[in-house]
């Protein structure tokens, strides 16, 4: 009975720790879907050189799209003509990320740890892009097909467009994520209650193999960006090094069984092999940065005290999160 309530009191912290910020996450992707249209992403990605790349990730960081949700974007990328690069480039950045996601970590994590982020997804597609059309033979961009761009409607009036704002932000997002994000908390929960605080501190002989562990972890795992960071945070606190913790940040959202199915029909098995590659090599190289100039991250989820998480703004955010959840889960419910 105890360790239930303890598992039950650690999801509980973590979830009214990230629901105000969620919920903000939720809104900004709404406003950002119809900001930036697939019909604009289309547009620019379509040349053969680190540009394009440049581009597909500098695009994909903000976009609030989960692991699952990428994949046929992606597809439709390719077939409009975006380049193999360029393909990889918005596979490796775009579900490490997304405002609600840096929103989750800025919460949990802190500041620092939420910009680094960012700015490692932003480099790592870059990377996986420029690495992937490198090893494209002129012969298999030539085989690719150059299809236009098709146009997409975005219009109407401003009522119009803020219905499908607050649609797409509250119910369609919500919707894609819901499971995994519920799991993602559940998980840490039972994390932070089996594990003692500090448990791996004395227990890993090396940050390499830390590292190599959370590599393992993230590589196979699906789990969307925002869902990751609470898990991070429970293997942070179970004395995992935060550069350990980045790598199954950038690992687990970006990498997993469907997506590399998927992946590899998209940009050929030579290319697939290199992006994975290149993505874990600049995994690596950030946690090893990060690890030289430690990071003091926020202990928000395990620290709140009872006033602050009792607070009537605490309670209406994290009530509200509970129903746009719940409506996501039962949405796919009636779906299947």
């Amino acid at each position: 009975m105890h360790f239930t309530l303890t598992i039950l009191h650690e999801i509980w912290l973590v979830t009214v720790s990230m629901a105000s910020y969620l919920l903000f996450g939720f809104l900004m992707a709404g406003i950002l879907s119809e900001l930036i249209s697939k019909d604009f992403v289309q547009r620019h990605l379509g040349g053969r050189n680190w540009v394009q790349s440049l581009k597909a990730a500098l695009v994909g960081v903000p976009m609030p799209i989960c692991s699952c949700g990428v994949i046929p974007l992606a597809a439709s990328l390719r077939e409009q003509g975006a380049s193999r690069g360029a393909t990889a480039s918005f596979l490796a950045s775009t579900p490490q990320t997304g405002v609600d996601s840096l929103l989750v970590t800025y919460a949990l994590l802190g500041l620092p740890f939420a910009i680094f982020r960012a700015v490692v997804a932003f480099i790592s597609g870059i990377i996986c892009g420029t690495a992937v059309e490198a090893v494209t033979t002129k012969a298999e961009t030539q085989a690719d097909s150059h299809i236009e761009p098709q146009t997409e409607s975005v219009g109407g009036t401003g009522l119009e467009k803020l219905r499908r704002m607050f649609a797409y932000g509250f119910i369609s997002l919500p919707k894609n994520i819901s499971k995994p994000l519920i799991f993602g908390i559940l998980l840490s929960g039972i994390i932070s209650a089996l594990i003692p605080e500090n448990y791996f501190a004395d227990k890993m002989d090396s940050f390499w193999m830390a590292m190599v562990l959370m590599m393992v972890i993230g590589t196979p795992l699906y789990v969307c960006s925002s869902a990751s960071v609470p898990i991070a945070l429970a293997f942070i606190t179970a004395g995992i090094p935060p550069g350990a913790a980045l790598v199954f940040l950038i690992m687990g959202p970006a990498t997993n069984a469907a997506a590399l199915t998927i992946l590899w029909k998209l940009i050929g098995k030579k290319q697939l092999a290199v992006f994975l590659a290149a993505l874990a090599a600049t995994a690596m190289g950030a946690g090893l940065i990060m690890n030289q100039f430690p990071m003091q991250t926020s202990t928000s989820a395990y620290a709140c005290h009872a006033s602050e998480c009792t607070s009537p703004f605490q309670w209406v955010a994290t009530i509200l999160l509970l129903l746009v959840l719940a409506y996501g889960v039962v949405q796919n419910y009636r779906k299947s």
